[in-house]
């Protein structure tokens, strides 16, 4: 491996938080992004980091896609799921014959990444990461997560090895062969996230009032994830196990008490979704992350009916037909216990 520095493609909640942690190991990296806004406040004053311990500060290098580096190496990507494809694009020309791909997003980006640059150069990982950008240059870290890297063509290697030691500072990664049992319980814990952005009110506080809801859309994750014989890793406070249907009604309880306590102590109180819809008014990635679970859910007939109306509901309201209230998670109760 040459000695060209990280380059993180995409230099927002998970780009920019990643960049700083590197640029406090002393590790070189390099930020690209499309958001002009941003990059000229990174240029004028550094990537801000608030972090509940304190504020840091890195001066990195950033560009925009008109002026970034033709060569690039080891690169961290970090884009919206929807964006993938032609972020990918960008980057199959200007990566060297010895550079990988490592996908620092949430969903299921590895197969797009790898149909550009071959599953040889692609590194799979899972990144639990509580974040947001809250204004240009400036990302406001909720708290630490987990995360796991593995070779995507399977089994781990040495430069995964020496990705997960340069991302130490920020915390130590896993170091997996099973990165995708990490990708889908994370699906079946972000359902439950991305369902709180339908009303304006805490995560932790819709997931205790909404546990049946919950309930149901993680075990639709699990269900399609069992069909696909996928060992589900769990991470930080959730246990895909204690989430699968016919599950110990007790066992369930506990799990989740144990999830709204461990979100209530987290400094970031609303998700990622909230923030694109009412804050940002933009596009959210929900459908390009649970597109490929319900396709995988068509195809082995299994219902998700949560998980339709999920991302309809999200949909409508990235489109405005809605508007945020908690009578739409009402609706969305059923009306059997577990």
């Amino acid at each position: 491996m040459n000695n060209l520095p990280y380059t993180i493609v995409g230099a927002g909640a998970i780009g920019g938080t990643i960049a700083v942690h590197l640029h406090a190991k002393g590790i070189p990296v390099q930020l690209i992004d499309a958001d002009l806004g941003h990059v000229e406040a990174i240029r004028q004053n550094g990537i801000t980091l608030l972090t509940p311990g304190g504020r840091l500060v890195a001066r990195i290098p950033v560009f925009t896609l008109d002026d970034a580096p033709t060569r690039i190496t080891r690169v961290l990507l970090a884009v919206k799921a929807q964006a993938t494809p032609a972020a990918i694009a960008w980057i199959t020309p200007r990566l060297t014959t010895d550079g990988f791909v490592a996908s620092m997003q949430n969903g299921l980006n590895e197969e797009t990444i790898a149909s550009f640059i071959g599953a040889d150069r692609t590194v799979i990982a899972f990144v639990d990461l509580f974040a947001d950008v809250i204004e240009p240059g400036v990302i406001k870290d909720g708290g630490h997560g987990g995360i796991a890297i593995g070779e995507y063509a399977g089994g781990t290697s040495d430069r995964v090895r020496a990705l997960a030691d340069d991302l130490a500072h920020w915390g130590r990664p896993i170091v997996s062969d099973n990165v995708e049992g990490f990708l889908w319980a994370k699906l079946a814990f972000g359902a439950m996230l991305v369902t709180t952005a339908l009303a304006d009110q805490d995560m932790s506080v819709l997931i205790d009032r909404h546990r049946p809801t919950m309930n149901a859309l993680a075990a639709e994750v699990i269900a399609v994830a069992d069909h696909r014989q996928l060992q589900l890793e769990g991470f930080d406070a959730f246990d895909p196990a204690a989430f699968r249907l016919g599950v110990d009604p007790d066992v369930n309880t506990r799990a989740i008490d144990s999830l709204v306590a461990w979100l209530a102590t987290q400094t970031k109180t609303r998700s990622g979704i909230w923030r694109d819809i009412a804050v940002r008014k933009r596009p959210t990635e929900v459908h390009a992350q649970y597109a490929p679970v319900l396709a995988a859910a068509a195809e082995a007939n299994i219902e998700v009916p949560y998980l339709h109306a999920m991302v309809n509901h999200i949909e409508q309201l990235e489109r405005g037909e809605i508007e945020m209230n908690e009578s739409l998670l009402n609706q969305l109760d059923p009306a059997v216990t577990r």
